[in-house]
């Protein structure tokens, strides 16, 4: 019999307010949070240690689901743990380009500092999904991505950062991505 995965929700930068779909499932389907010291200047190595912790300290198998900055808090801590094995896969949303020259002061530290080691293939299944028209990352550059980490890109259509100013509620099609990724054993 198959142990029933643990759901585990990354936002990012600042993390997910109330309205927006990550809080939403959370109520909904209970599925848990990961929280964070520092929400408005997080640091890579913090975020990832805490992830590090909570990974290793399920006695379940855990599903990822990341939001912006929390896609590649999930591609950073999987090109350094020993523990990637523990993870059934994850559903990356909406990940921004940190290379961009706009890039807010409190997110430089998560820009790539060892070429191809945050940009290495996911090893376990993922699927990242994006939105036509990101304020934050072009389709072209989460397709680059997607490529990078070994993930199926889903385009969602013209819908902003797929928060809760996209107006996206409950966002059904998200958790059926996330469905598709489990059953696609």
């Amino acid at each position: 019999m198959r142990i029933p995965a643990r759901t585990l929700l990354l936002p990012g930068w600042q993390n997910s307010d109330a309205a927006h779909w990550q809080s939403r499932w959370q109520a909904l389907h209970g599925f848990e949070r990961l929280e964070q010291d520092d929400w408005l200047w997080p640091r890579r190595g913090d975020w990832m240690a805490r992830l590090e912790e909570t990974v290793r300290e399920s006695e379940r198998p855990l599903r990822l689901v990341a939001h912006s900055l929390g896609c590649h808090l999930v591609a950073a801590w999987a090109a350094h743990t020993q523990l990637a094995a523990r993870v059934q896969g994850a559903l990356l949303v909406a990940p921004p380009d940190l290379e961009r020259a706009d890039l807010p002061p409190q997110l430089h530290n998560w820009r790539s500092t060892l070429p191809g080691r945050t940009h290495a293939r996911l090893p376990f299944r993922s699927v990242l999904a994006a939105s036509s028209d990101d304020p934050f990352c072009a389709i072209e550059r989460a397709g680059s991505l997607a490529a990078a980490w070994g993930a199926e890109l889903v385009v969602c259509g013209a819908r902003g950062h797929l928060n809760s100013a996209s107006g996206l509620g409950d966002w059904p099609e998200g958790l059926a991505l996330l469905e598709q990724i489990e059953t696609a054993d």
